[in-house]
């Protein structure tokens, strides 16, 4: 072997990339077999995961995407890449339904059979279900979830559950196969599904990911970065609707693939379905869209959070401060808003502000401190005393009396006619603002705010007032609670005016 081979062989062993071109041969949908080739998802995918290699030493990730969009084929090749070159290693890869095994397993042992000598290591064993590579003492297998013992009985160093959200008795196949993985440098968990719902294992390890209270990363993959995914577009093509104009040009689709997802709509309509909200499930643009729940409409609509997520403002006006402390496990959220910009977003969890003293200390932090974007402290902190009533007391004690107020969801609001309560109203006073169309808003780019604005649904009483769900409603159907939400919708708990700014004294006699 020459410099220039070997050079090319220990890149092949360390650029996943490099060696997928050379090595890997993919069945695509219409140009048969070719080289694997990362398309853009694919390759964000990968850089995202090979991030946290270089950072932890380990891969622990969760994938959340629309159909067919090629991760199954990035993770068999990269778990390919893997067990090929080390030794006392094991892949085990679980899917949902025996038909995705075998053909994940198809997929692998195509990958295996077109491997270039160099980099194709003996096999002892291959069947339905296993390869085997005795010299290496590695080896590759694949499941289908059901039997709750699948998988439990090896050590396995990779681990990719494929269509999560899809598997019968998720949890108790993850807390089992999790076992098997060590939690050693090297190791890699990978979970990936598109959303089914709301409330189930899958969804429920998105959120601790998204919100950063697991070692998973979220990753999210929008439905428009295929470059298949679009239609011929004729000459005389227009937009349909209004909402579908402002939608392509908020997330900066093209005409082809307007018409694509136009058409999809039409295919996922059979049946007298809702296509709209199908496509937004199969097809997410964000994860908040991913993760939704047929049936309820909410006060506030995904189009004016995307609509406030893509703006740019500047702030003027009173500086507002709402704060949704932590119960029973939930998040401890803030959030800053002055005039028509929302920002600064915070979360703790457990032992962060799990004692007063902690709570108390985060929202001191924030009321003595200059905003470096409103350019003051705070004119006003707001803070549900549901959870927050010996935290408002011990501000006042601490001074900031005029600063601080308790706020009762549960209390009468100022529209009695319109609102049953006090939360129903602040709710819909951040819809209104969010969804008037005259008035341009700025919010977070955050699909975890996204998904907490959006879970805001609502009936109204035999006065026709508008009652919104309750929190430990929301939090059972869900499976979340919308404390950024709740937060956000406190910063309009009540009008507060701006304070004066000191005298400069000096000033008059200049």
């Amino acid at each position: 072997m020459n410099e220039l081979q070997h050079a090319k062989r220990v890149r092949l062993k360390d650029d996943f990339e490099f060696y997928a071109r050379n090595c890997l041969f993919i069945r695509t949908k219409d140009a048969g077999t070719e080289k694997f080739v990362l398309n853009k998802a694919q390759r964000y995918i990968h850089e995202k995961i090979e991030a946290q290699r270089k950072e932890t030493g380990k891969v622990r990730a969760i994938i959340l995407k629309g159909r067919q969009q090629g991760t199954s084929t990035y993770v068999e090749g990269r778990f390919m890449w893997r067990v090929t070159h080390s030794k006392g290693v094991r892949a085990f890869i679980l899917t949902h339904e025996d038909d995705a095994t075998q053909n994940l397993f198809d997929m692998a042992k195509r990958y295996y059979d077109r491997l270039p000598q160099v980099v194709r290591p003996q096999t002892s064993a291959s069947n339905a279900k296993e390869l085997i590579f005795p010299i290496l003492d590695s080896g590759y297998k694949v499941g289908t979830a059901g039997n709750k013992t699948v998988g439990r009985s090896q050590t396995n160093q990779f681990f990719h559950g494929s269509e999560v959200a899809f598997w019968a008795n998720a949890a108790e196949h993850a807390k089992g196969i999790l076992q098997t993985v060590p939690d050693a440098e090297g190791s890699e968990v990978i979970y990936e599904s598109t959303a089914n719902g709301v409330g189930n294992f899958y969804h429920a390890q998105w959120k601790l990911a998204e919100s950063g209270q697991s070692e998973f990363i979220g990753i999210f993959v929008p439905w428009y970065w295929q470059d298949e995914y679009t239609k011929k577009v004729p000459t005389d093509f227009a937009y349909d609707s209004p909402e579908e104009e402002e939608l392509a040009d908020l997330n900066g689709l093209t005409a082809g693939q307007v018409l694509f997802r136009r058409s999809k709509i039409v295919e996922l309509s059979a049946g007298g379905a809702d296509g709209a909200k199908a496509f937004q499930q199969e097809y997410p643009m964000n994860a908040a869209e991913a993760f939704q729940v047929s049936g309820e409409d909410g006060l506030i609509t995904p189009i004016s959070v995307m609509r406030a997520r893509k703006a740019t403002v500047n702030t003027s006006g009173p500086l507002v401060v709402g704060v949704d402390p932590s119960r029973g496990g939930d998040r401890f959220s803030m959030i800053k808003r002055c005039g028509r910009r929302l920002y600064d977003k915070k979360n703790w969890t457990g032992d962060q502000v799990d004692t007063l003293g902690k709570a108390v200390s985060k929202c001191k932090a924030v009321l003595d401190e200059v905003c470096p974007i409103a350019g003051k402290v705070p004119d006003m902190m707001f803070i549900d005393a549901g959870g927050g009533a010996d935290l408002v007391d011990r501000l006042h004690e601490l001074g900031y009396e005029k600063r601080v107020k308790a706020i009762y969801f549960g209390s009468s609001p100022l529209d009695g006619k319109k609102y049953l309560n006090k939360r129903a109203e602040m709710w819909g006073l951040a819809a209104t603002w969010l969804q008037d169309e005259n008035l341009e808003v700025q919010i977070p780019d955050d699909d975890e705010l996204q998904a907490d604005l959006c879970a805001s649904p609502y009936t109204r009483d035999s006065h026709d007032r508008i009652a919104l769900w309750k929190k430990d409603k929301i939090k059972k159907e869900y499976g979340f609670s919308p404390d950024d939400g709740d937060a956000t919708a406190l910063t309009f708990a009540e009008p507060v005016k701006p304070k004066p700014k000191p005298i400069q004294f000096e000033s008059l006699y200049a």
